[in-house]
């Protein structure tokens, strides 16, 4: 497994050793040993999500606040997805800026974003199944958001805004400046 640390601090791309022959393929996708040397910090998942979205869906961008903030391991069983991380940390150099990750089935990558950023993804290909493993449980309490258009952070989401698919609770999320503190 190759580990690439993004412009944002503690988020890794990971691209995973794939064997392939006339068989199909073989990669370890998670080893926990491996993955605590490559990110530099020990992270212990308790909880694995799977999500299925059609073109233009988007989901996010979300956090958990305080004692309940995620970090998340997130890749694509099918399909592709631009993933995205925004930093929250407001003692940061990089607060309030984004990475954005092509991740899909063919390539195999793999996203890290620790806590502290809000994260997520729009759908590129007709379908995506996506998988992600929480370093903590989810809290409805301490969930927040930011508005996938703000301003300030400008994500380039390469996808006409107008044909976007959104929930309705994402729609009305807030921008940087009035967003819940996640720390």
């Amino acid at each position: 497994m190759k580990f690439i640390e993004t412009k944002l601090k503690g988020c890794f791309i990971l691209e995973p050793k794939i064997i392939k022959d006339e068989r199909g393929y073989f990669m370890e996708s998670f080893n926990e040993k491996t993955f605590q040397e490559g990110v530099g910090q020990k992270v212990t998942f308790v909880q694995d999500n799977q999500s299925f979205s059609t073109k233009g869906v988007l989901r996010g961008l979300h956090y958990q606040c305080g004692a309940h903030a995620q970090a998340k391991l997130v890749r694509v069983l099918d399909g592709e997805v631009l993933d995205v991380a925004v930093d929250l940390r407001p003692e940061s150099d990089t607060f309030g800026q984004y990475e954005a990750v092509l991740l899909s089935a063919e390539n195999q990558t793999q996203f890290f974003v620790p806590r502290g950023f809000a994260h997520g993804f729009l759908v590129l290909s007709e379908t995506a199944t996506f998988f992600y493993k929480c370093d903590n449980f989810y809290n409805k309490e301490s969930e927040g958001g930011l508005m996938y258009k703000d301003n300030t952070v400008n994500i380039d989401w390469n996808f006409p805004i107008q044909d976007l698919i959104i929930s309705d609770k994402d729609k009305v999320l807030p921008n940087l400046q009035n967003a819940k503190k996640v720390w």
